[in-house]
């Protein structure tokens, strides 16, 4: 099922303070705001088969973990042409939840990794310019913290949660290929 949205400029205009109801939260809406302004926005839901699952998990790496075979994701275009895909994963730094949206990029590369929620202490958040290290990675081998992402300093099991959901966002992106035609 594919719900259509507007993603309006006027919403990034607005200052930052006003995307930040609660400290290191923002919305959903606000945070595809922020990567797709005044594009239309399409909600879809991809539905794997054991293949794909396995495929993605292949590619993804042996330490990035993939259990769900439905994936949502909002794919963007502006004036008819693709301008990203933008994928909300939740997982678990050490004892709490991390939310993150990722964009890809129509060619298959980040575009863009953004904390939508953090509720570890403040201190072990991943700063913006380290989550900047990732625009333009594409799925490889350097795409790990033992290549070329450095470790946030006191924050090592943040690197490795974020590291990770890039990878498994990555290697879902493959298997789904939004772009195609009839994907799943």
């Amino acid at each position: 099922m594919a719900v259509l949205i507007r993603v309006a400029a006027v919403a990034v205009m607005v200052s930052s303070a006003a995307f930040a109801p609660v400290a290191g939260q923002i919305s959903q809406d606000q945070a595809l705001a922020l990567a797709f302004s005044d594009a239309d926005v399409e909600r879809r839901t991809a539905y794997l088969d054991d293949d794909q699952l396995d495929e993605a998990r292949r590619l993804a790496g042996g330490r990035v973990e993939i259990e769900s075979t439905i994936v949502t994701h909002y794919i963007a275009h502006r004036t008819g042409n693709p301008v990203g895909v933008a994928y909300f994963d939740a997982h678990r730094v050490r004892t709490l939840q991390q939310v993150l949206m990722i964009v890809v990029q129509p060619d298959g590369s980040i575009g863009r990794v953004e904390t939508v929620s953090f509720r570890e202490p403040p201190e072990y958040e991943a700063p913006g310019g380290w989550l900047d290290l990732f625009d333009g990675r594409v799925l490889d081998d350097r795409l790990s913290t033992r290549g070329q992402i450095p470790n946030v300093t006191g924050a090592t099991l943040t690197s490795n949660a974020v590291t990770a959901a890039v990878r498994r966002v990555l290697a879902l992106h493959a298997v789904i290929r939004p772009f195609a035609s009839g994907s799943p």
